[in-house]
């Protein structure tokens, strides 16, 4: 099946006010939906991003208790859109010692949820000045990829450091993803290098639209993010990016049509089920 819809990728700068940040969204929101959009995603930590655990964790519900949620349902049935909120914290249950989920969730036209993901692949790196990111020391990663049949095309999910994993994407357009979804929050010193390379990279190896939502400037606890959201096509080019702006989005038009051209023309996902590795060992 395809598909032709107008997408678009907000460029947020949350920190540790919900409500502003919420009022944000729902203004960039109204002003894709002004410029035609029916798909618009949000990024990673789309509502609250603090360098604290503690205050990640203070921001954390339940997902059934989660007003954040709530609203984006509503946010989105108000439009008629298909809403990709990028990812919110969510506890894994209602235990004091409870771990936390990077959880994404794709809402309907009509405020359902159609599907919810959680960041498989978590972030533990040590960035260039020494400092450490663990995010497993708080998160608990997903185990399950999505991929999601919708009218506007068949949507894979995933959350920024996934973004490192080809296989992952591999896997999910092999599944019949022709529109891979990235909200991220991809620190600037590791997106002034690899942002954009990963992205287009994405799109050429999976014939897939790759939709990354992003973050964007300086969050409480000194932490900063590289924005550059961005809409590549299946060929790999860059359609439409924000750059280092706040408070913006980009918006292409997709046609999920060119997602079987792009394959049919250099059809990388074929893999021949009779190749074999030498591993040579000349120690």
């Amino acid at each position: 099946m395809t598909a032709i819809c107008r997408a678009a990728c907000l460029q947020l700068t949350p920190g540790n006010d919900l409500g502003q940040t919420m009022a944000t969204i729902v203004r960039l929101v109204a002003r894709a939906v002004e410029q035609g959009a029916t798909l618009v995603c949000l990024p990673e930590f789309a509502t609250y991003l603090d360098r604290s655990g503690q205050s990640m964790r203070s921001s954390a519900t339940l997902e059934q208790d989660s007003s954040v949620l709530a609203q984006m349902r509503v946010l989105a049935g108000e439009h008629g859109i298909w809403l990709l909120v990028g990812s919110l914290v969510i506890l894994a249950d209602d235990s004091p010692q409870s771990r936390l989920l990077n959880r994404s969730f794709l809402i309907t036209p009509a405020g359902a949820i159609a599907a919810r993901y959680d960041k498989i692949h978590l972030f533990d790196a040590r960035l260039q000045d020494g400092r450490l990111v663990g995010e497993s020391r708080h998160y608990a990663g997903g185990t399950q990829a999505v991929v999601v049949g919708t009218p506007i095309g068949t949507i894979g999910m995933s959350v920024c450091y996934d973004l490192r994993f080809p296989a992952l994407y591999r896997g999910l357009a092999l599944a019949g993803a022709d529109i891979l979804m990235v909200p991220s929050a991809f620190t600037a010193e590791t997106g002034r290098a690899h942002w954009e390379p990963l992205l287009r990279a994405r799109a050429i190896e999976t014939g897939a639209y790759v939709l990354a939502a992003a973050t964007c400037g300086t969050h409480p606890g000194d932490w900063h993010t590289h924005g550059h959201a961005m809409i590549i096509d299946p060929w790999g080019q860059v359609i439409d990016s924000c750059g280092d702006q706040p408070e913006t989005f980009c918006i292409a038009d997709i046609d999920t049509a060119l997602c079987e051209t792009v394959r049919t023309r250099v059809p990388s996902l074929y893999t021949n089920p009779d190749f074999k590795i030498d591993k040579l060992d000349i120690s």
